[in-house]
């Protein structure tokens, strides 16, 4: 089938792509990369397409910003998929973006709102935060290297790009079960772990986040609950496969 991927060259969406070309797929990156600006439509086509997957997001923690991003986004995709009778629309969510919408959260929520209110078939699959999250996020000053203070189960971005594909492949199911890593850990001790593998001698601090969010973050509310599906690798078993 045809599957175009909003992101594709993201952390998800560089997996999604490499998964569903191994797996046969013809797959259509879109991306201001190969000529499409998301927010605008400019360079938008999806003629021939089956299946949309977005896995797209801006490099922001303004709820403003967010917000901006995928109502552009989401609308832009849900009017061209409308004009080339795309059949399926998934999206990746975050666990716990809906009951607490602030910051990069803010968006995410108004990204499921916009879904639910289409008339398209749809998916969303909301994850915990990924391993490469605290390294990417880590804000390194000298010797040390400040993460957010942030209980979690972190989960392996090609396990979620596995998902989202298989989920791509079916058809639209709504907002389905939470996904999440198999351990709860403190994203201070996944960077830790991360930047001890890769010989980095940083000192990692746990940097309390402000407002409601920041709380959010510290008491568990973003943990996925009882009913959530668990999928490895673990962090050892992750931390072994990759290149240091």
């Amino acid at each position: 089938m045809r599957i175009a991927v909003a992101g594709g060259t993201g952390t998800v969406g560089t997996h999604l792509v490499r998964l569903a070309e191994a797996a046969g797929h013809e797959v259509r990156v879109l991306s201001r990369a190969t000529g499409t600006d998301l927010m605008t439509g400019a360079g938008l086509d999806l003629t021939g397409v089956e299946a949309v997957i977005d896995a797209s997001g801006p490099n922001t923690v303004s709820a403003g910003r967010s917000r901006s991003f995928f109502e552009a986004v989401t609308t832009q995709l849900l009017r061209a998929e409308e004009r080339a009778g795309v059949r399926h629309h998934v999206a990746l969510s975050i666990v716990g973006a809906a009951e607490h919408p602030h910051g990069y959260y803010a968006g995410k929520a108004l990204q499921e709102r916009l879904l639910a209110e289409s008339s398209d078939a749809w998916t969303v699959q909301r994850t915990t935060q990924f391993f490469e999250f605290a390294e990417q996020k880590a804000v390194r000053l000298g010797p040390w290297a400040m993460i957010p203070s942030l209980r979690c189960r972190p989960i392996a971005s090609v396990t979620v790009a596995e998902r989202l594909l298989r989920l791509a492949e079916g058809e639209g199911a709504g907002v389905v079960r939470d996904l999440g890593g198999p351990e709860e850990l403190r994203m201070a001790e996944v960077g830790r772990r991360c930047f001890a593998q890769r010989g980095d001698r940083r000192r990692v601090v746990e940097l309390p986040l402000p407002g409601a969010m920041g709380e959010a973050f510290r008491n568990g509310s973003l943990l996925p609950g009882a009913d959530a599906e668990q999928a490895g690798p673990t962090l050892a078993e992750w931390l072994a496969e990759r290149t240091p």
